[in-house]
């Protein structure tokens, strides 16, 4: 395991695991914390040992956002009075997402307690997401007095509806894992004591499986979300067609007809 004072990671079975840790703050997003989620993803990302990653946090939070206290010290100065400054480079938060959107392995979240603001959205930005009884979800910037940033305004919507989305940014209302579920917003709710266990076990069952298949639907589902019929088949073609060519899919031929489990070995 290699950790820092604001994030930790470990390999596991073939998951890149990435734990926010800074519980004294339930996890929020102070100091460089943005950038050293960025790193361990571009880690993970470079290691072909890594066939899954999953992000959760330690403590009793998954992650509550942006640091308030911090920004309660900023207030006041030339920079939080310039809303018009240039961006000079991309954000870490936009890279941290685009990032987890390119890479070729699946990445869930494994919320374990209160995802809020940018914390919620960082959730969003998974492929997948796993929440404890005791996770709460909300989109608590308008309580700021700002509108959300991490992939927010974008993500939502396609879970939701615009409708529903609307209502839960403008309101920045707090629900629950069970009303998490019912939405869409995750994909399974899990009892606290046994949630790190059930998290764990899906991220290693998704690793077992077919890397480059998982990871050729991946790019397929999310580039075909903004594009028409006749590219989105054109993206499949190109899809299936890559994957005839790798181990997994021989393997996955012959334990059909041998009638077996399949092992892959993710190439």
């Amino acid at each position: 395991m290699s950790s820092t004072d604001l994030v930790k990671t470990e390999v596991d079975a073939h998951v890149g695991i990435l734990t926010l840790n800074r519980p004294e703050r339930l996890n929020a997003l102070g100091e460089d914390m943005r950038e050293r989620i960025l790193a361990a993803l571009e880690e993970f990302d470079a290691d072909p040992e890594v066939r899954a990653v999953m992000l959760t946090g330690t403590g009793r939070a998954f992650c509550s956002g942006g640091d308030v206290k911090a920004m309660r010290e900023r207030l006041g100065t030339e920079a939080g009075r310039r809303p018009d400054r240039p961006l000079h480079k991309t954000p870490a938060r936009n890279q941290v997402i685009q990032l987890m959107r390119r890479m070729g392995v699946p990445v869930l979240a494994a919320v374990n307690g209160p995802a809020v603001g940018a914390g919620m959205n960082l959730a969003l930005a998974c492929d997948l997401r796993i929440a404890s009884e005791q996770a709460v979800f909300s989109e608590a910037f308008i309580k700021r007095g700002v509108p959300p940033d991490w992939g927010g305004t974008y993500f939502l919507p396609r879970l939701v509806g615009v409708a529903k989305a609307c209502e839960l940014i403008f309101s920045g209302e707090l629900i629950d894992a069970a009303e998490a579920l019912r939405l869409g917003i995750v994909n399974r709710v899990e009892p606290d004591a046994t949630f790190r266990e059930a998290a764990l076990e899906w991220a290693k069952q998704l690793a077992a499986g077919p890397t480059m298949a998982i990871g050729l639907a991946k790019r397929s589902i999310y580039t075909n979300m903004e594009v028409g019929l006749t590219a989105a088949l054109d993206n499949e073609t190109y899809a299936i067609e890559a994957a005839r060519h790798t181990e997994d899919n021989a393997e996955g031929i012959r334990s059909f007809v041998e009638k077996r489990e399949p092992t892959f070995k993710g190439r």
